[in-house]
């Protein structure tokens, strides 16, 4: 099975070919930002996008007749399941429209969808940041004008449950899981028998804090905060996700330079591990949902090749389930294996509604 698989970012787009898991053919196009502004909405720029990928693929001898289907990234939809999904109408237009805010992402399953049409051949969106399987009991925030909700890492911790369900030989719908999304953003899911009932909202900066985004913060301070007429809206978005995190402690969201400067900072030192420490505590919270019962734990993510980060989590929760490595994230394969469990009539694509 021959899949296009399109990963777009804010002035990138990466692209990747697939016959059955093996990639054959990969590449990173760039968008100059004086290009992208003329274009109002961001989602406005998929045909843009389209043409680019398509002269590609012909400069390097792939031909888009020769595709079983294409893939695209799933976008800010309105929450669902997870798995794969046929792109349709109902999709297109929510995307377009961007019904839970414009992302990036959203352009994976608009352009998927246009050269799909093309060749007569599906089009397919796998595991979106907008996943939800939370327990109704997981969505209590406190008080009835809040609600917790599940965006995270969904792509890659629903890829790495199977990858390790693969290795152990046992089905994702036996296992209780607890996985760590160790990137810009953090994300703690608990996988209870495939589903996750319960996972922080990454996107939101909830949880530990990480390189990029502050983490749960004292609710009291914030309000306050947010009244002191120092701050915009903006701005203080900005400081809970994206500006949060180390990069408001050391200007810098390089785990790699922070690692080396904590040989001499203290301070430095004392962030990183206060980061381990917000981390495990976060695990040893999702251990509770399952009464204990957790048959591993795994690390995944970029910051998962950190030799201190990754030893230093498992001194602290080791107690409780065995802890796997799954270094770094590979997108592009994640959503070929979805599309492909497909093609092979593994699992059925499923419809959004």
């Amino acid at each position: 099975m021959k899949m296009l698989i399109i990963n777009p970012g804010s002035t990138s787009t990466k692209i990747g070919v697939f016959e059955d898991e093996k990639e054959i053919f990969e590449k990173t196009l760039r968008h100059e930002i004086e290009e992208l502004k003329n274009f109002d909405k961001l989602t406005d720029q998929y045909n843009f996008r389209k043409t680019i990928i398509e002269e590609v693929l012909c400069e390097a001898g792939m031909k888009i007749e020769d595709l079983d289907a294409v893939v695209g990234r799933g976008g800010l939809i309105k929450p669902i399941p997870g798995g794969t999904y046929t792109v349709n109408n109902r999709m297109i237009e929510d995307l377009k429209i961007g019904i839970q805010g414009e992302h990036a992402s959203n352009l994976g399953g608009l352009i998927a969808s246009e050269i799909a049409k093309e060749i007569n051949k599906p089009a397919f969106i796998v595991d979106p940041v907008v996943v939800d399987e939370l327990n109704d009991i997981a969505r209590i925030a406190g008080h009835p004008e809040f609600k917790r909700r599940s965006i995270f890492h969904a792509l890659n911790q629903k890829a790495m449950a199977r990858q390790y369900c693969k290795d152990c030989g046992k089905p994702y719908e036996s296992l209780n899981l607890i996985i760590v999304h160790l990137g810009g953003g953090i994300s703690i899911g608990i996988h209870e028998k495939g589903r996750v009932v319960d996972v922080n909202n990454a996107l939101d900066g909830e949880g530990p804090f990480s390189p990029e985004r502050s983490g749960t913060l004292p609710v009291g301070e914030l309000a306050a905060l947010c009244f002191s007429g120092k701050y915009s809206h903006k701005k203080i978005k900005s400081m809970i996700t994206g500006a949060g995190g180390m990069v408001a402690y050391t200007k810098s969201n390089n785990i790699k330079d922070l690692m080396d400067k904590a040989k001499e900072d203290t301070q430095v030192k004392l962030l990183i591990d206060a980061m381990i420490y917000q981390v495990a505590k976060d695990i040893g919270a999702m251990a509770t949902v399952v009464n204990g019962k957790v048959d591993a734990i795994l690390l995944t993510g970029g910051i998962s090749h950190n030799e201190y980060i990754c030893e230093e989590i498992i001194k602290r929760v080791s107690f409780i389930s065995q802890v796997k490595r799954y270094p770094g994230e590979d997108e592009l394969a994640a959503l070929a294996q979805g599309a492909l469990r497909v093609l092979l009539g593994e699992e059925k694509a499923k419809v959004y509604t």
